[in-house]
């Protein structure tokens, strides 16, 4: 004959699946509600599931329990750099202390399209064009102002070819060359 079962505790009748379910609603986990409540772990999933509590992950969890305005202010900061500095999902997740995943799940929140690899890099070389027809335009200005191309290359740290290209790219009208060493006049000679 087996043994009678053991006799239950008051407490653990006392918690029911709706006040568990609740709890669980309302952001604990279930291993808050095992050491809040008695009950065992299996007890207590065994309970929510009775209620028909939708269970969820832990990165939901996570979430669920972040302050929600600054994860949207964070969400919106990293659609900016995305889109308007090219950023990549990697220099994101560096920027926001996340994983790549984490950085991309919040780019999505704030309503941001991933792009390809492709138009990341035609991104970055527009950039990267528009930056430097920035400093060709200083060198012109430069240059103009009465600067010569040898001192404006040791200035930027550019090659005198570079220079020219440069110059030559914002269109700058080149003064005439000068020949630099002995004169070559031969009209002059004694």
């Amino acid at each position: 004959m087996n043994p009678p079962p053991p006799a239950t505790s008051g407490a653990s009748e006392a918690v029911t699946p709706q006040a568990l379910r609740k709890q669980y609603e309302a952001g604990a986990t279930v291993d808050e509600l095992v050491t809040a409540s008695g009950l065992s772990y299996g007890t207590v999933l065994n309970r929510l599931h009775d209620a028909g509590t939708v269970m969820r992950t832990s990165w939901q969890t996570r979430r669920m329990r972040q302050n929600p305005p600054a994860r949207r202010r964070l969400a919106a900061h990293l659609r900016t750099l995305y889109e308007q500095h090219g950023a990549t999902l990697t220099e994101l997740a560096a920027a926001a202390g996340e994983t790549r995943r984490g950085a991309r799940r919040l780019l999505i929140e704030a309503g941001g399209t991933l792009r390809t690899t492709q138009q990341t890099l035609r991104m970055r070389a527009a950039a990267r064009a528009a930056e430097r027809y920035k400093v060709a335009l200083s060198l012109r200005a430069r240059y103009e102002a009465g600067a010569t191309v040898p001192n404006l290359a040791r200035e930027y740290s550019y090659s005198i070819a570079t220079v020219y290209r440069l110059l030559h790219q914002a269109g700058t009208r080149m003064r005439p060359q000068h020949h630099h060493g002995p004169a070559c006049d031969t009209t002059k000679r004694p």
